[in-house]
């Protein structure tokens, strides 16, 4: 595996490794992958030794991906790298090995626990600084010293203060620190989903959401656009990582849209924008709404309906800029000739949607995220093998069909005997394993899924590695009880008024998010501002859901705006000047954010289906009139005297009360009458 492969690109530098070192990383990943699966299907091992475990992968993987410096741009990994990369490893094998002393002693850690705690929180800092820069390292460390220096600090942050020893056996040696919550997420939901994507990937599903898109909406007035809108918003079904569906979906459909027509930023803001809500979209969200779970204490197919609505409202609103973009600019769809059939590739391709069904239906079944993610995974691998058997095996369709019969009565018949799900799984992959070795297409399948295994170990290492460091910003605050000072702040500067308490958040999100991947950006403001929400009435799902969505939208916002600088490499324009682009493009879905708290409706918290679909109705309207203000086009040119008109409608149906909501419907029927007396007048 070569660091190209890492797809989480949130990372100043990385190794592009060849011969011995390539294939060492290759398989250290692979290994990786078979642990967490080994791991999450039988949990033979504690869950603090997995995490200590995870977290030693996590260090190996990273020192011998990512370089020192940035734009190192290595062959080769250096012997200092070797060295901490077996360091790395070893000392997240502490927990294992000492695992019944450390329970003896808890609470009084000895000399030993001490040096292997700070030798362990150093080295998290520093694979954390290779992969995402100063950044989050420098926001993190500031809280050790304020842990230590408690009495003597100023403006109220003072506290009564905590030992060195105190603060390491905090951080290192139980579950508030480096091995808190978002790293057993990270060890457990979060890499098999990352897997689960790579092998999808790696099976062709980014071709098959690639031909539906086109079939689907490639003719229409600027269809690459909305082919980019389209492909993006089913590879967010299954990747979670934004950045990552830039770079896949984005290597066919930037070139598409320039090719007809779109700015090379233009197109790179579109992808950028739409590959930023695949974080939002269930199944399989971004690494955020598992934490989000954790955190609430709720099942995640309640995170997954609750981000329902609003990731539809999110692609809605950036199909309808793109939109009004192609009005304004004349931009034509393709050509049939170009455009392949949307029943065909469904035809071709049906049955990689099949391990995605079976996720879907486990989440929304009560199952648990570790049991859909094994059985899914399991699945996906099973599919894979049984393709490539069946294919050459088999001579005819019947016959193949019949296969596929005769195994799964097989496996019903197995479970339905008694034996788990995991076991008849497990045993269906090593009988297609080993029938696969006597076929040459078999054994390609047998190469696809080993390099899937270490593709998507070093695709976790972003996640996994934040998730890691923003333990020691979670056990400081844990420590000291700083956030609950802070969200009084907030409580006391809003003076009652939620609106005003709304934006202090947003505009922490979003400042936080310049130089913060999404993961501890959410987790810095869920615990700072969430509360703040909460006690001013809003329920606690709507407030993690109003951090976790400003926190993606962070992603878009410059200077740093990742999916933008992402996106920049494939549309060979200014990283800024998407971002920019991207923020307008997104401009209609930040009302989303705010409809949702003050009309919880559209995340599902409501019974009556008439109330879900009025929200809707309002919140579509509402992004219309926003989409018409960002590109100044709708039926046709926006003059500027009409554009205070479909703000102050956007506006009123934002605010979610009878009265506003009748003056928002009112304004925007006179935008529209607005809008087609000017087109009646351009046309004459």
């Amino acid at each position: 595996m070569t660091a190209a492969s890492v797809v989480d690109r949130e990372a100043p530098a990385h190794a592009r490794l060849e011969g011995r070192a390539a294939l060492i990383v290759a398989v250290v990943g692979t290994l990786f992958s078979l642990f967490q699966i080994w791991t999450a299907a039988l949990s033979p091992l504690s869950s603090l030794a997995v995490r200590s475990i995870h977290v030693g992968f996590l260090l190996a993987m990273t020192f011998m991906l990512f370089g020192l410096r940035p734009g190192q741009g290595v062959r080769r990994v250096p012997v200092w790298d070797w060295g901490l990369a077996g360091l790395g490893f070893l000392l997240g094998l502490y927990h294992v090995v000492f695992e019944h002393d450390l329970i003896l002693r808890a609470g009084e850690p000895e000399v030993m626990d001490i040096v292997v705690g700070c030798a362990t929180i150093l080295l998290v800092f520093e694979a954390a600084r290779r992969i995402m820069g100063l950044a989050l390292p420098i926001l993190c460390g500031v809280f050790i010293p304020y842990a230590l220096l408690g009495p003597h600090l100023p403006f109220g942050l003072a506290h009564r203060g905590f030992t060195f020893e105190q603060v390491v056996d905090q951080l290192f040696l139980g579950t508030e620190g480096i091995y808190g919550t978002p790293t057993f997420v990270s060890a457990t939901y979060i890499f098999l989903f990352v897997l689960f994507g790579a092998f999808l990937e790696h099976a062709g599903m980014v071709k098959l959401f690639n031909d539906v898109a086109l079939g689907l909406v490639g003719r229409a007035k600027g269809g690459p656009a909305k082919v980019a809108v389209i492909s993006s918003g089913l590879m967010g079904t299954i990747n979670g990582s934004g950045v990552a569906n830039v770079l896949t979906t984005g290597q066919f459909t930037i070139p598409l849209m320039t090719r007809f027509g779109y700015r090379p930023a233009f197109a790179g803001a579109v992808e950028a924008t739409a590959s930023m809500g695949g974080q939002i979209m269930p199944p399989v969200m971004g690494a955020v709404a598992f934490i989000m779970a954790e955190t609430l204490g709720v099942a995640y197919a309640e995170i997954a309906r609750a981000a329902i609505i609003p990731a539809i409202l999110y692609y809605a609103s950036v199909f309808w800029m793109v939109h009004l973009e192609a009005g304004r600019r004349d931009l034509k769809g393709l050509t049939a000739e170009e455009c392949p059939s949307a029943l065909q590739a469904l035809r071709r391709g049906w049955y990689l949607l099949l391990p995605l069904a079976a996720l879907v239906t486990l989440l929304f079944s009560g199952y648990t995220p570790l049991f859909a993610g094994v059985i899914g995974l399991f699945a996906t691998v099973c599919l894979i093998l049984g393709q490539s058997v069946a294919r050459d095996a088999l001579g005819t369709a019947v016959q193949r069909f019949v296969f596929w019969i005769v195994l799964g009565l097989l496996a019903g018949g197995a479970i339905e005997g008694g034996m788990s799900p995991v076991t008849v799984a497990g045993i269906a992959m090593l009988v297609l394993a080993t029938a696969a070795a006597f076929f040459r297409g078999g054994r390609a399948a047998l190469r696809l899924i080993l390099s899937s295994l270490s593709d998507g170990a070093g695709n976790a290492l972003g996640v996994g590695v934040a998730c890691a460091l923003v333990g020691v910003l979670i056990g400081v605050t844990t420590l000291t009880g700083i956030a609950s000072s802070l969200a009084g702040s907030i409580v006391a500067l809003a003076d009652g008024n939620l609106m005003l308490a709304l934006v202090l958040t947003m505009v922490a999100c979003l400042v936080l998010g310049t130089g913060l991947p999404t993961i501890p950006n959410y987790i810095i403001t869920s615990s700072i501002a969430a509360p703040a929400l909460m006690h001013m009435g809003v329920p606690p799902i709507a407030s993690h859901m109003f951090c976790f969505y400003f926190g993606i939208m962070a992603d878009l916002t410059p200077p740093v705006a990742l999916a933008a600088l992402a996106a920049s490499s494939i549309a060979r324009a200014g990283h800024m000047e998407i971002g920019w682009i991207a923020t307008r493009i997104a401009l209609a879905g930040y009302v989303v954010p705010f409809m949702a708290v003050y009309d919880t409706a559209l995340i599902g918290q409501s019974d009556d289906p008439l109330a879900i679909a009025y929200a809707m109705l309002r919140a579509l309207v509402a992004i219309g009139l926003w989409g018409a203000v960002a590109i100044r086009w709708g039926l046709t040119l926006v003059p500027l005297w009409q554009m205070p008109v479909a703000v102050g409608g956007a506006i009123g149906l934002v605010l979610s009360t009878p009265l506003s909501d009748e003056i928002g419907f009112a304004l925007a029927a006179v935008f529209v009458l607005l809008q087609m007396l000017e087109r009646r007048r351009a046309g004459a």
